[in-house]
């Protein structure tokens, strides 16, 4: 990837974005660039590593994952997003694991080389605070919906999530959304896999929710 393809990518994050062209350019040559195949690993939880990862290509899943294989996924990350931000401020192991969900490029930058950028230019904490927030906002919307809502509606509740982010409207109002396997909605949702077949079922039968070729189509209107 070249310099000036990765120099435009971090001047749509907001972390970076009030930076002047000269400091986006000592930020782009502290980037050690890796590609990884689908499916590869990052860091696992509880490593000690301290970097901070951007993804500047593909796509990335924060996850946590029990002895027993389960899955909980946290977050979806694509391009410009950027991870491993707890272990950079704090020097403590990793909160998650994180795996590639298709080939990626990830930029990565050394603790103490963001320390520094981030001494030189205190805005970027601010930047950086939001985003903490934001997904704390998330994690606790999360744990809200595993705890009070039955795996129908969290289903529903993640698919509108994830319409806000990437589907269309059709002309008939529904959203379309890329179809989603079992395995990862039950990742997604915190409910197990026969529990989701179960429930797609009541919702395909309830009309609720159509499924046709690879996408999925859902109502924006529909009460939770």
């Amino acid at each position: 990837m070249l310099k000036n393809e990765i120099i435009q990518i971090l001047k749509e994050i907001p972390l970076f974005k009030a930076l002047s062209e000269e400091h986006l350019l000592k930020i782009s040559n502290e980037f050690n660039i890796n590609k990884l195949k689908k499916g590869k690993t990052i860091f696992y939880q509880e490593d000690e590593s301290t970097d901070l990862y951007i993804v500047l290509e593909g796509a990335v899943k924060a996850c946590l994952i029990d002895p027993e294989g389960k899955e909980l996924m946290l977050n979806i990350l694509k391009k410009g997003d950027f991870f491993g931000e707890l272990s950079l401020l704090d020097g403590k192991p990793r909160s998650a694991t994180t795996i590639t969900v298709a080939d990626s490029v990830v930029g990565i930058l050394k603790r103490e080389k963001f320390l520094t950028l981030l001494n030189n230019n205190p805005i970027i904490a601010i930047s950086l605070l939001s985003a903490i927030v934001d997904r704390i906002r998330m994690t606790d919307d999360m744990l809200s919906s595993m705890a009070f809502l039955d795996v129908s509606r969290r289903i529903i509740k993640f698919l509108l999530n994830t319409a806000q982010k990437e589907s269309k409207m059709t002309e008939n109002g529904l959203i379309k959304i890329k179809k989603i396997t079992h395995k990862e909605l039950a990742s997604c949702t915190g409910a197990s896999r026969e529990a989701v077949t179960k429930a797609l079922k009541i919702l395909k039968f309830r009309g609720i929710l159509i499924e046709k070729n690879e996408f999925l189509f859902i109502s924006k209107d529909i009460e939770l």
